[in-house]
């Protein structure tokens, strides 16, 4: 993506440290730690409810312990009955489904991806990593 004008801004020292400790701390540059928090924080003031973890950084839902896109791969199994999911899931009520969806089609490349991923076939992953054994599950 393509960036735009640079920006200068004055930080408090207080945003100064934690800016600093986060660069220590990720090995990477002021610029990209700052434009990580900056839209983190934007996408938390339009979407209460969703935090972000891990690297790649990943929205998830906090109460429920699932990413965005595993909220919205649940939902999609349970043909999104969300009464169903709720009682199968009990920390996943409708309202984290629709702030998973909500976030998932505001920011669909961000989301597209990991749903892709979850969805190789069986092949696809035997490919990827051919040291992995299968095994079939029986009823």
């Amino acid at each position: 993506m393509a960036k735009t004008q640079p920006l200068s801004i004055r930080l408090s020292e207080t945003a100064a440290g934690l800016v600093r400790e986060e660069m220590r701390r990720s090995g990477r540059s002021r610029s990209a730690v700052v434009e990580e928090l900056a839209e983190e924080a934007a996408k938390t003031r339009l979407f209460p409810g969703v935090g972000f973890r891990g690297r790649p950084r990943r929205a998830w839902v906090i109460g429920t312990g699932l990413d965005v896109w595993e909220l919205v791969e649940l939902a999609s199994a349970y043909e999104n009955d969300t009464g169903e999911l709720s009682d199968a899931h009990p920390l996943v009520g409708a309202r984290a489904v629709a702030l998973a969806r909500a976030y998932a089609d505001r920011f669909p490349r961000e989301i597209e991806p990991f749903l892709a991923a979850q969805r190789r076939s069986l092949d696809e992953i035997a490919e990827l990593y051919p040291f992995i054994g299968r095994s079939i599950a029986s009823d």
